[in-house]
This record gives structure tokens, sequence and C-alpha cells, in this order.
């Protein structure tokens, strides 16, 4: 492999590895403020002790996501220098706004909530993490937003003399149709990270028997199970959306999510497709009839452009040169990307129909399901981001910056090599840490302190520090 082979295994490596906190942070930020609000409210034991119990498991995956998050900065330095240097302009202002108010406003709170418990007021106190939720979107936002204008450039002028993209409107940057309907989209998805992270511990509790493990942990069974079917909901919506907004801007995206070759009135949407070694002509297909239309153009006889068409019209626009991604991995990430969340989603449904019609039989594929469960929106999350950025090749900027000039000139491969071997190794470590960390803490039931409830309507800080 060259250099730019390995910077691009190193970027798709530690982003997607950074990518598996993300999303469970952002959702499980909610949960817990959900937690503590009811436990506010109402007083409840149990709800001091579910917000303890996810309290914990928050805290051990928002440090990794802010450690994983570190190496982002130093590989985009190292080994995009070109690429760092035509964004800088436009990516400064959003990702400054991003660490100056969203991760300041999250971390700050978050400080506050953990070490607040006892001498806060108890309304500043629940503040405090609704704050922290609201900081997770915030900072998602910007971030999102930065990545939308990789997607659909605007608000920008390009100067030749610098070779530089440079910022003549942030609020067209920051009201980007792309980022506009992104955010809800991977916010849905974060939801349904999150409501499955917590319905799968809390469903293997539940499982596992014994009146204590029931009463505490089924509520969080349902807040669970109904947070990812709201979020599923919420994320086919937006992703209906966005992919009408993605044939809009980046048609060869949707071309290839599909492998259409040839521009058909109506195209159908293929969910399993068997096709030749070169994957250009199709052997077998299990096909939605006007599914692909639909998805792409809102009407059930809708137009959609095929890659062939696509390509011979980027020549003219661009010059000669292959626009087309790699067209297996962009049709499986999207079909994987769905699965996944689908089968979140009917699990999620099962789990529900159990809690509701009070069974206490332990079910052996409910247990199986609910220790896979937490890893289905993970994989989906993961799918869908390689597919984001996989099917905008070879543009690291859409129409303006190909991914081969976006990288740094004077590292070469050696280098690029052993960053990389290095970062893979401190994720492995980091992994077994992680995990480590959360089995120890998703195993214990939180005991319930002694004394009337009454007494102990505000909790000490021990459980956090």
């Amino acid at each position: 492999m060259d250099a730019i082979d390995l910077a691009r295994w190193q970027f798709g490596i530690t982003t997607v590895y950074h990518f598996l906190f993300v999303p469970i942070t952002i959702g499980l930020s909610a949960l817990v403020a959900g937690l503590h609000t009811a436990w506010y409210r109402t007083g409840k034991m149990k709800y001091r002790q579910l917000t303890q119990f996810w309290g914990k498991l928050f805290l051990i995956n928002f440090a990794m996501g802010v450690v994983t998050g570190i190496v982002q900065e130093f590989q985009f330095g190292m080994n995009w220098s070109a690429y760092s240097k035509f964004v800088g302009d436009i990516f400064g202002a959003p990702l400054a706004i991003e660490g100056l108010l969203a991760f300041f406003l999250e971390s700050t709170f978050l400080g506050l909530w953990i070490f607040g418990w006892d001498r806060l007021p108890k309304k500043l106190h629940l503040a405090s993490i609704w704050l922290v939720a609201i900081g997770t979107q915030l900072s998602a936002y910007f971030i999102l937003a930065a990545n939308s204008w990789m997607q659909w450039p605007v608000g920008y002028t390009y100067n030749k003399a610098s070779g530089r993209a440079e910022l003549h409107d942030f609020g067209a940057v920051l009201t980007n149709k792309v980022a506009l309907v992104t955010f809800p989209h991977t916010i849905a998805a974060c939801f349904l990270t999150g409501g499955a992270f917590m319905l799968g511990i809390a469903l293997w509790h539940l499982l596992r028997g014994g009146k204590e493990r029931t009463e505490l942990f089924r509520p969080a069974v349902k807040l669970g199970a109904i947070t990812v079917l709201v979020a599923a909901v919420a994320v086919l919506v937006t992703g209906d959306i966005q992919g009408k907004i993605m044939t809009e801007t980046q048609p060869m995206k949707m071309a290839a999510a599909e492998a259409l070759y040839d521009t058909a009135q109506p195209a159908g949407f293929s969910l399993l497709t068997i096709g030749s070694l070169d994957g250009q002509r199709e052997v077998w297909s299990l096909t939605v009839p006007h599914g692909l239309s639909f998805l792409a153009t809102g009407t059930w006889n809708g137009k959609v452009q095929g890659i062939n068409d696509l390509q011979q019209a980027y020549e003219q626009r661009f010059g000669p040169g292959s626009y087309k991604p790699n067209i297996p991995v962009t049709y499986w990430t999207f079909r994987l990307m769905i699965l996944f969340g689908a089968l979140s989603a009917l699990i999620a449904l099962i789990a529900l129909w159990y809690i509701r019609a009070g069974s206490r039989s332990p079910s052996k594929w409910l247990v199986r399901s609910a220790i896979a469960l937490p890893l289905l929106p993970l994989a989906a999350n993961s799918f869908g981001w390689i597919f984001t950025e996989m099917g905008r090749q070879p543009w690291i900027v859409f129409g303006l910056m190909q991914t081969r000039d976006g990288v740094s000139p004077t590292v070469g491969a050696g280098s690029v090599l052993t960053s990389m071997i290095t970062f893979t190794v401190l994720y492995g470590v980091l992994a077994v840490i992680e995990v480590a960390l959360l089995l120890r803490f998703a195993k214990a039931v939180p005991a319930a302190p002694a004394g009337p409830e009454s007494e102990l309507a505000e909790p000490d800080a021990a459980f956090l520090y």
C-alpha cells in the first residue's frame, strides 16, 4: 500500500472506532437525564438507583469518546495536511464553536453533575445533566455541519491564489440542507443506540430473575424499548428525507447504493442481489418494485439516474477520470445499515410485548437477543457512516477536492503505517479496558440505600467518584 491507501485505512479505523462511543453518549445522556427527572419528580428510590446505574456507564463511555476523539485531530494534521489547508477556513468556525461552546457546556456541567449531588440545589443539579444532554447534541450539530460541507459545499469562495476555500457565509454553512437533514437522522440513530444499550442490559438483568432485579429494571426495559421504537420511526422518516436530499446533491451515491448502472424509470429497490464477478450484471435479485424511485424522488414512477450516465456527466463537468465509488461497499453497507437498525426495533418490540404480557418465564432467545442488542445499532451506525463517506468517493470535498489530493505530500507510507499500528494497538487496549469496565458495572445491581425514601431524596456522590 502507498501512503494514501494507508492514510485512508487509518482514517477509517480511527473514525469508526470513535463513532462507537459517540451515539451511546448522546442517547444515554438524555436517558439518564430522564431518569434523574423521574427521581426528582417522584422521589422513588428505584429511579435514583437507575440514575446511578446508568450514570456510571454513561461516564465510562463519555471518557472513552473524548480520548478516542483526540486522535482524529492528530491524524488530520499528520496525514491530511493538504485537505486541512483547503478546508481550514471553513471548518475553523464550526469546530471552534463546538469546542468553546458545546464541549465546554457538556464537560462543565457534567462535572457539576458528578460532584454536585449533595452540594447543589436540586433543580440546578437536575438542570446540569440536562445541559450535558443539550451540549452533546449541540456538539453533534457543529461537527455534522462541517461534515455536511464536505458532502455539499456552500457559503464559500475558492481562492485560486491560496488554493483554499474561504468562508463568506457562515449562516449558509450552518443551514446547509444536507446538515439540516443529517442532524435529525443522526440524533434519532443516537437515541436508538442509547435505548438499545439500556434495553439490552436491563433485559439481561430482568431475565435473570429475582424480585429485586425485576422491580428495579422493569422501568428501564420499558424506557429502553419505547425509546428504540420511537427512534426507529424517526430514523425511518428522516432517512427517507435524507435519501431525497442525497439524490439531489450526490446522485452518484444514490445510484451506487442500488448498484444502478443504467438510468431507470421507475426504479426498483433490491433487498438482495447476486451479481456477476465484475459487479456490473445482475444474476438474481429480490426487488421491491418502484422502491428506489420513491426513496430517491418521492414519487413511485420517478426517474433515477444510473452510474454510467452520471459518469459521463461528471466527465463533462469535472474532466476525465473515474467518479464511481466502490459499488459493492456502498451497496452492502446501505443494506446492512437498514438491516441492523430494523433488527434492533424488532427486538425492542418483542421485549415490550414480553413486559406488557407480564410473563416471568425466561426466554433463551430473548436472553441471547439482549446480549446482542446493544451491538446491533452500533453496527448500523458504523455501516451508515462507511456508506456516507465511501459513497462520496473519489471526492473528499464533493466537486472541489479529490481524496488523492488531500493527503500530506511530505508524509511517507512508513510514517503513516507506524502511526496506524500504534493507534490500532492503543485502541485495542482501550477496548479491553472499556469492555471490562462496562461489564463490571453493568452486571452489578445497585444496592438500595438504607432509610426511608423521604430521607434519601438527595443521594451521596460516592457512586461517581
